[in-house]
């Protein structure tokens, strides 16, 4: 069955008298390590086909390999001339050259839309700092734990794969350079006063990755010391650290660097790793995704490569200082394209810095390529997301939402995926951090019968069967 004939099947149990789907959003709302999470919850899942993740994801892995190879393919090694590109700052680059400027691996969240054709890559989160792992995998728990819904779930194939499971993974293979044969300690490292703000959120994330196994515990950067080659939060010796801050807070603080001095030597001493590294934070810079889209860089790619390409994202252009004096077509062009186009600041997350070409007027836009084009943005051709129909759990009205997908990674491929919705027509940025209206949900694949034929009720459910 299409994920389309499973969202309108469930959106018609959801309306049956009696049924037990609108009970799911309070379940999880309700789910133990979901409480830190003060966020509202859609009042149904997404439903994607298992093939179209899949294959989305292989294209995903193959991207990433790209945007790696980006300073050695346009740029020689010359880590000076890409970084000038990418308009990071000098402080900002000293932070990232005196932790290593080794390449990190594949781990973050990709951000993405569905068009109703296939599913369009907005921009990379590249690094531990990128949250929700928590967050996506366990919704998708909380909603198994229902019973009218395992119970669509068997009938209709559906699957999950839980992101913290993956993440325990990868963090155990790494882990494991320092902790052979047993189980590494992790510290997830927040900024000094991180967790005032961000402690909640994270704490989502820790609780899903215990479940999960890992040993792991939370602090800020002020709450550790060095001991021998190795990290110590009190007397326990921390084999891994989950980087949760960025090079701009240890540029920006006066003292950043004595903050960090204790994990920057136990880092060179290799008693203590640090996942990830912080180039991660350079190569997610927005104008990565410029660079692989740009016409005039495209001998730098192979024929497979710029399909790959042209089939997952959208015409994005680096707009900086020397752009407005240097290519007056190409902001010709942003101008008379405004109704089509996004303008994103390259070192922002989270919306933020953000200006939606088609809900802004002709003199704000002229305004905002120039005043965005000092710090560094991109512009790029406008998404347009597939309605998702959901059922109103109170008037049984239909609406329409539109979706932002997030697709974890590891070295090992990946790692799941939930959504970020707001109502259509609400606004162009759908974020759980700047829309006041967003709400997050669960995404489950439906799975193809296996070669042979349906497997009989009594067999194994693909949804049970999950990562």
């Amino acid at each position: 069955m299409s994920a389309e004939r499973v969202t309108a099947q469930y959106n018609e149990e959801f309306r049956t008298p009696g049924s037990e789907l609108p009970t799911v959003a309070q379940h999880v709302k309700d789910f133990p390590t979901l409480a830190p999470w003060h966020g509202e919850y859609l009042a149904r899942p997404l439903f994607v086909a298992e093939r179209e993740i899949r294959d989305f994801g292989d294209d995903l892995q193959h991207l990433l390999d790209i945007l790696l190879s980006l300073p050695e393919r346009m740029f020689g090694g010359d880590l000076e001339a890409f970084r000038s590109v990418l308009g990071i700052s000098d402080d900002h680059w000293e932070a990232i050259r005196r932790f290593g400027d080794v390449l990190p691996p594949h781990y973050g969240r990709a951000d993405m839309y569905h068009d109703g054709t296939s599913f369009k890559l907005l921009e990379f989160n590249l690094g531990s700092e990128a949250g929700g792992w928590g967050l996506a995998g366990e919704i998708s728990r909380a909603t198994m734990e229902v019973d009218a819904f395992a119970d669509f779930a068997r009938r209709n194939r559906l699957g999950y794969v839980h992101p913290a499971r993956a993440a325990v993974e990868a963090l155990r293979r790494f882990g494991a350079r320092v902790a052979p044969g047993r189980e590494p300690v992790v510290a997830l490292l927040e900024w000094r006063g991180g967790l005032a703000d961000y402690g909640a959120a994270w704490l989502n994330d820790l609780s899903a990755l215990r479940w999960a196994g890992l040993d792991i515990r939370m602090a800020e950067v002020s709450d550790v010391h060095e001991r021998g080659g190795a990290l110590y939060l009190g007397d326990t010796k921390i084999d891994v650290v989950y980087r949760a801050f960025v090079p701009d807070q240890i540029a920006e603080e006066p003292d950043g660097w004595d903050l960090v001095a204790p994990l920057l030597r136990a880092h060179r001493a290799g008693g203590t790793l640090l996942w990830t590294p912080l180039s991660s934070n350079m190569l997610a810079n927005k104008a990565c995704m410029a660079l692989l889209s740009d016409p005039a860089r495209r001998r730098n790619f192979s024929e497979d490569e710029c399909r790959l390409i042209d089939r997952v994202l959208p015409w994005t252009r680096l707009i900086n200082t020397d752009t407005l004096k240097t290519d007056s077509d190409l902001v010709d062009e942003c101008r008379e394209q405004r109704e089509q186009l996004i303008l994103k600041v390259n070192a922002r997350g989270g919306g933020f810095g953000a200006v939606v070409g088609w809900e802004t007027d002709d003199a704000t836009w002229r305004r905002a390529l120039e005043d965005s084009a000092a710090e560094g943005c991109v512009v790029q051709r406008r998404v347009v997301p597939r309605p998702e129909l959901v059922v109103n759990a109170v008037s049984g009205e239909i609406e329409e939402w539109h979706a932002a997908y997030g697709m974890f990674y590891t070295p090992q491929g990946c790692a799941g995926v939930f959504g970020k919705l707001v109502p259509a027509g609400s606004g162009g940025i759908i974020s759980v951090l700047s829309h006041a209206k967003a709400h997050s949900a669960a995404v489950f694949q439906v799975n193809e019968p296996p070669a042979g034929g349906e497997v009989p009720a009594t067999g194994a459910s693909p949804a049970h069967a999950a990562k």
